[in-house]
């Protein structure tokens, strides 16, 4: 079982320090109705501080955490809509660096805002239209090249939430020098070429998510069982929402605790083994 978590005394520790501590939350925003998640709705919203430090990837920012261990690994984590400053990303981000990876949290929106989620729904759709997770070469490789020659980085991973759950789709089919991807309920509809994945990759979904019907990831399965060439895996979790990996909070309830402590478990996993 992996520890997960971070003590807010400990978020201003130098970065040659461990990375692994307990952490309680303490103030949450009230948990955001699920049910209709179009666009997704931003759940527990952690106030978390981070244990890495913001720096400058050519025309992008990006939120690095170092691990003690200089193991010659990364993982580059990508945002969901809510931009690559929500907290719960870099809680995500500093979990995976706990665990032996230099982490990096790109802002792939390249300077422009995040969705609100006090803005009108009505204009989701146009926002979007700006932010196409699979134009996204430029900044992967700046991130890629910046990894390589300031962090020596010689092997490297992908992890995603909702959007960007799309962008390790793109990048797990463009990249063969990224070993693995998890893509954690990342829109699989207007996903036609799939299957043709250079690396292993491992897919997340939630049984009970509005935005990602089960019809999708059925299909889904069954185009990368038909052409996929690589290892992959898909995993659905009962009872779970859209956002339940990182947008709720560990203890939330004892019924959804499970779920995301096994989901978390099982990224980690997928990365220990490929990368």
């Amino acid at each position: 079982m992996f520890t997960y978590c971070f003590l807010p005394s400990d978020l201003h520790r130098s970065e040659s320090q461990a990375c692994v501590y307990l952490y309680s939350p303490t103030k949450i925003s009230p948990m955001a109705n699920e049910a209709h998640p179009c666009p997704c709705d931003i759940g527990h919203r952690l106030e978390y501080g981070g244990m890495g430090r913001e720096v400058q990837v050519e025309h992008i920012k990006a939120y690095l955490t170092k691990c003690p261990v200089d193991t010659g690994k990364a993982v580059i984590v990508i945002q969901d809509i809510f931009g690559w400053q929500l907290p719960n990303t870099r809680y995500m981000a500093d979990m995976i660096a706990g665990n032996g990876y230099t982490t990096i949290v790109p802002d792939f929106f390249v300077g422009q805002e995040p969705w609100d989620p006090s803005w009108d729904r009505s204009t989701f759709s146009e926002w979007l239209k700006t932010k196409d997770a699979r134009k996204i070469d430029r900044e992967v490789d700046a991130v890629l090249k910046y990894l390589k020659q300031q962090c020596h980085t010689r092997k490297v991973g992908v992890v995603g939430f909702c959007w960007g759950g799309v962008a390790v789709h793109h990048i797990m089919m463009k990249y063969p020098e990224v070993r693995a991807g998890v893509s954690v309920y990342g829109i699989v509809k207007d996903s036609e070429d799939v299957h043709s994945l250079k690396n292993p990759t491992l897919f997340i979904f939630a049984e009970n998510d509005a935005v990602i019907p089960l019809e999708q990831v059925s299909l889904l399965t069954q185009k990368l069982k038909d052409h996929c060439k690589v290892e992959y895996q898909i995993k659905t979790f009962s009872g779970q929402t859209h956002g339940f990996v990182h947008r709720k909070r560990e203890d939330c309830s004892p019924e959804d605790k499970p779920y995301i402590d096994e989901a978390r478990r099982n990224l980690l996993e997928w990365l220990n083994k490929y990368v």
